[in-house]
């Protein structure tokens, strides 16, 4: 897929990174699919390789702030992609999107960024950034608690998917209770944590039904095309959403290098105030082992 005309990247601000060093704030816009990526970039250019962000279910550019500010801090261009109908990409009808518009939503970011891209998935996102490696190269692979292919899922059962309504919201992926409910769950969740992903994965359900049905049925993935390039696999040992031995059985599958958390949730892994930056570092020192 290659578009012949591209898109401008756009300057927003500037600002610190999370280490002090000033970084640039930029936007890329994808007018044909209705796409935003947040990017955030070195003050100086770099020959490190560009980083895409891939957020999962309910979620969008705001899941990875701080890993934008860890990586562009340090000489990293970060490219966090909203997802249609997520965070700041064009609002469409969740009842027409599914795990393959959401693929191709993805590949248009990988053909926009280049071929020297690392992909970053959390979640559902890092099923589609597997999916979309099949279609476009990468430099490199992160999958933080991926949600595993057909070939590591048990049957799905019919009814549990009938269940599934066609848009769905935080109620569906457990985060629709208590706060300090949820902090005592996500014990590396601060309470601001904690609100801030229920405030951003908003009141209204605006998700894919469709797109949670076909990930829990199993969504085939050939591995084939990413056995040269360098693979991560991060899991959390209090993630409820990909348990701990679902992200290790994901690694073996693709002959990946394994880091588990154990005291690390779903959301802790990416976005928690106290516990990001263990995982942001073991990130970086992958990027630097394989010179990324």
């Amino acid at each position: 897929m290659t578009d012949t005309t591209p898109e401008p990247i756009l300057t927003r601000s500037q600002g610190p990174s999370t280490n002090g060093r000033p970084v640039r704030k930029d936007e890329i816009e994808l007018h044909d699919r209705g796409l935003y990526i947040e990017s955030w970039l070195p003050e100086r250019r770099s020959r490190r390789k560009p980083l895409l962000l891939v957020h999962g279910e309910l979620g969008g550019s705001w899941v990875w702030e701080r890993y934008l500010g860890y990586f562009a801090g340090r000489g990293w261009e970060g490219h966090a992609l909203n997802l249609r109908n997520h965070h700041w990409s064009q609002t469409a009808d969740p009842t027409e999107l599914s795990f393959e518009t959401y693929t191709e939503d993805v590949v248009a970011a990988m053909d926009r960024l280049g071929p020297n891209v690392v992909a970053v998935g959390h979640g559902l996102g890092g099923l589609l950034v597997l999916k979309a490696a099949e279609r476009m190269p990468l430099s490199g692979l992160v999958l933080i608690s991926p949600e595993p292919p057909r070939d590591l899922r048990a049957p799905a059962r019919q009814h549990e998917l009938r269940e599934i309504p066609e848009v769905y919201g935080r109620s569906l992926v457990g985060w629709e209770t208590l706060p300090e409910r949820l902090q005592r769950d996500d014990r590396d969740l601060t309470i601001e944590d904690v609100l801030r992903v229920q405030h951003l994965m908003g009141q209204k359900p605006h998700e894919s039904g469709a797109a949670r049905r076909q990930m829990l049925a199993g969504v085939p993935v050939d591995p084939g095309p990413i056995q040269g390039v360098p693979r991560l696999v991060i899991g959390g040992g209090l993630d409820r959403t990909v348990g701990l031995a679902d992200s290790e059985r994901v690694a073996e599958w693709i002959g990946a290098q394994f880091e588990p958390f154990g005291a690390h949730s779903h959301y802790g892994l990416v976005l928690g105030e106290q516990s990001y930056q263990q995982v942001a570092e073991a990130i970086r020192g992958f990027l630097e082992v394989h010179r990324l």
